[in-house]
């Protein structure tokens, strides 16, 4: 909660510093990689910090706070939060960190925004900043120790046992430890960090979901991002990694997490969203459940769908499923056309709904589930990259 001091002043600056946030960000990155050349290199996605969307992100994230902590002065934006501590965690960031980004970041607000920071001004955004840093150190400090591992030691070493083309720019990648312990629990729709190291000597870093249920083999699916920049991971993971390799693999983290219970359930996804729903579903098989679960995929056509025939499969083995696909191209596949709309679709009373895909695809679904009255508070999603949708989510 912020003080009484300082909550006139966060209202009365928000709109100025709002406006500037993605110039001060973009000063702050700036600052921060002159500084520490190797977080680039070794933590921060290049290939974001090159689009700009990281600015973005950091950008909504700091605002959405500002805001929520003036909107909602008893609560806590726990759900934006989470999302960001878990992601956090899966790339071993320490609360040390924080103190580094806090330098940086004060003083690009004080380069861009000049003689307007009055003690009294900094001061208030500094209540913003170290509520929102301490409140994800607390986060994070709880999933390392629910992991079991030292703060930011998350990384192992895993052999990739298997390689599967699944289609013409996905692949799919059975991994198990090299020194042949238990991987270790994870629940459905989890994600993990894998760490490569690149011709130019930078240790990169991108999450995957795990695409198989807990008590399987260890498996991430990864789609070749094409465009520029390409996604340098995924690039290279197509390009070099083969059975035998080792990569280095993070602990799973991430909150869109299949819960437990018997209420009915909708899985939408699109592309490569659809992995942390085959694990969600998988798991539901194992179980022999009996849940009511409406499951819709979207895709570009049938030869770009990843697992399709597994997806299929899965629900088949739930006596209570129900799958709909679109296509962009659907040929003979028997897919509705165009893009996916659930608003032709029954719902059951009380469903969950667990959003996993492009951003346009989880704010049309979202919007349209809203639209039919479903609660907002009963809408999960998941993003792949920098959360973009940070703020816009009311």
């Amino acid at each position: 909660m912020l003080s009484e001091q300082a909550v006139p002043v966060v209202r009365a600056t928000l709109p100025a510093v709002g406006g500037a946030l993605d110039e001060i960000t973009e000063r702050f990155y700036g600052r921060l990689f002159a500084a520490r050349p190797e977080l680039l290199r070794d933590l921060f996605n290049r290939g974001n910090q090159a689009n700009g969307e990281q600015r973005k992100a950091l950008a909504g994230s700091i605002a959405a706070f500002a805001v929520a902590l003036l909107e909602n002065p008893d609560s806590r934006p726990d759900a934006m939060l989470s999302r960001i501590a878990h992601k956090h965690a899966s790339l071993g960031v320490t609360s040390e960190q924080y103190k580094t980004v806090h330098e940086h970041l004060f003083a690009a607000i004080v380069e861009v925004l000049g003689d307007a920071v009055t003690p009294e001004v900094a001061q208030a955004w500094d209540e913003v900043y170290w509520l929102m840093a301490n409140a994800l150190i607390a986060v994070e400090a709880r999933l390392y120790q629910e992991t079991g591992v030292p703060e930011g030691q998350v990384w192992r070493s895993m052999e990739i046992a298997e390689r599967r083309e699944e289609t013409a720019d996905t692949t799919s990648f059975v991994l198990r430890p090299t020194d042949g312990s238990p991987t270790g629990p994870f629940r459905p729709g989890q994600y993990v960090s894998v760490r490569v190291a690149l011709p130019d000597g930078a240790r990169q870093i991108r999450q995957y979901s795990l695409s198989a249920a807990p008590g399987h083999p260890r498996r991430i699916t990864v789609k070749r991002v094409d465009g520029d920049p390409a996604g340098e991971v995924s690039s290279w993971l197509h390009a070099h990694a083969r059975a035998g390799d080792t990569v280095e693999v993070s602990a799973p983290f991430g909150d869109l997490v299949l819960p437990e219970g018997d209420g009915p359930l909708l899985l939408a996804s699109a592309g490569i969203g659809s992995t942390p729903m085959l694990a969600m579903l998988d798991h539901l098989a194992a179980r022999a459940s009996t849940r009511p679960v409406v499951v819709v995929h979207a895709d570009r056509s049938p030869a770009s769908h990843a697992h399709a025939e597994e997806l299929r499969r899965l629900v088949a083995a739930l006596p209570q499923a129900a799958l709909h696909l679109w296509y962009e191209e659907p040929g003979d596949s028997g897919a509705r056309p165009g893009r996916a709309d659930v608003t032709l679709i029954d719902l059951p009373a009380g469903t969950t709904a667990y959003l996993c895909g492009p951003l346009p695809f989880l704010r049309a679904v979202r919007g349209d589930l809203l639209g039919r009255g479903t609660a907002a508070a009963d809408i999960h999603y998941e993003v792949f990259g920098p959360d973009l949708w940070l703020g816009t989510e009311g």
